[in-house]
């Protein structure tokens, strides 16, 4: 009987015998340097700058080592050229250094050699897609904070690859917010690099794409790079054409022309709403200036725009459109012509009433008998808004597509009066 119960005891079966928190700890502090020693194995017996053989090699390790585990490991050795620890310097354990990494690059840092580079991580990325998403989020924001830890020439290569990286899609612009940290904007560090970044991605893609990376990026303001001291849009401007890159300057300066006729139209806006005199919105406008500068002709389109959203279209009737609006420029017409000093911003003035005209579609739907150019040209003319000779300029050779054929034939009879009242002054 004892021995029948004996044998019947239950065991334990399948149990795992949970490890304790310190020992686990213990042993992954080290597991990327056992990780960097594995995938070393497969790189060493390869020739150096034989990206293909290289490119070849990594996909065959991803089968075999824990590259989503160990993707900022993976990213650190092929980008830097061994792991790095917090403060951005390297792991001192006596390893020696990736036998395939940018830092190994030819010296001096070009885009042709770098791209090389970029083509191997690239293939790796195509094979393991998972990859890309650390190597953006995690790996490059943290190497850019310490780009002032690295020697000149490290730092080009570094930066031209990510260049490359974002130029090329593998990569967001997202990463470059590390820049703007108070310890690496001083000096220019930031900006140097940043650059660097622009260029070797410009040599790729165009003005346009690289800013609408910059915006999905959510990169609003490359003053951001530069020291407090020097965040400057003349600065800004100064440096970029200096580095070779006058199409970065020329974008940030039509974007900050754009956002100061947004704020210009606004003001606008709300003054005249409030029928203020044509004094009190003359000095607004000069304030605005001093502010953010505009071309004149820029200006000249924004004044238009934002006394004209002032307006009330709906509280007329359709048979009163028409008086309204020659009533509505008659009113504006001493501040236009406070702004119109001379021929080039006269034509502009007539083309954003042309295209304003064109895009209103209340003012077409309701009267377009006499949505004519040259009804809002007598009275900009007779108020001394506008010369004869911008008139003729924009008839000629100076409108916009936009209803041209409409407007240029509505502006046929005062084009003319003037030619014939020209003639007869010569004729005198």
């Amino acid at each position: 009987m004892s021995q029948q119960a004996a044998a019947s005891k239950p065991s334990l079966q399948g149990v795992k015998i949970k490890a304790r928190k310190g020992a686990v700890k213990a042993q992954a502090k080290h597991e990327p340097s056992v990780f960097r020693d594995q995938l070393y194995k497969h790189l060493e017996t390869v020739p150096d700058y034989d990206f293909d053989t290289f490119a070849a090699k990594l996909v065959q390790a991803g089968s075999t080592l824990e590259f989503l585990k160990y993707a900022d490991a993976l990213f650190e050795i092929i980008l830097v050229g061994g792991l790095i620890q917090p403060g951005g310097s390297y792991i001192d354990d006596g390893a020696p250094t990736s036998p395939f990494t940018v830092f190994k690059a030819k010296d001096p840092a070009s885009v042709e050699d770098l791209r090389k580079y970029v083509e191997v991580l690239n293939k790796l990325i195509r094979r393991y897609k998972y990859l890309q998403k650390p190597l953006e989020e995690q790996t490059l924001p943290s190497l850019l904070q310490y780009i002032n830890r690295w020697s000149p020439d490290q730092r080009d290569k570094l930066a031209i690859t990510i260049g490359l990286l974002l130029s090329q899609g593998i990569a967001g612009t997202a990463c470059l917010q590390s820049l703007t940290k108070d310890q690496l904007v001083k000096n220019d560090a930031s900006v140097a690099v940043v650059a660097l970044i622009f260029r070797a991605y410009l040599t790729d893609q165009s003005m346009d794409h690289l800013a609408a990376a910059l915006k999905r990026g959510n990169i609003k303001d490359l003053l951001l790079f530069f020291p407090p001291n020097r965040r400057d849009a003349k600065i800004l401007d100064d440096f970029f054409r200096k580095q070779g890159l006058p199409q970065v300057a020329e974008w940030y300066t039509k974007k900050q022309y754009a956002l100061a006729k947004v704020g210009i139209v606004a003001e606008l806006k709300n003054i005249a709403g409030h029928e203020e005199s044509a004094e009190i919105i003359i000095s607004a406008i000069h304030s605005k200036l001093e502010e953010q500068s505009l071309p004149d002709t820029e200006l000249i389109q924004c004044i238009w725009q934002g006394l004209m959203a002032s307006v009330d279209w709906s509280a007329a009737r359709p048979d009163q459109i028409e008086g309204l609006a020659l009533r509505e420029v008659g009113k504006i017409s001493p501040i236009l012509e406070a702004f119109c000093k001379g021929p080039k911003i006269e034509v502009a003035l007539i083309n954003q009433v042309q295209v304003h005209c064109y895009e209103d579609t209340r003012i077409m739907r309701a009267f377009p008998q006499i949505l004519k150019a040259s009804i809002f040209c007598y009275v900009l003319y007779n108020k001394d808004c506008i010369s004869d000779q911008a008139i003729i300029y924009w008839y000629q050779k100076g409108s916009k597509p936009q209803g041209r054929q409409h407007f240029l034939k509505s502006a046929e009879a005062l084009v003319k009066f003037l030619q014939e009242q020209d003639s007869d002054e010569e004729d005198e």
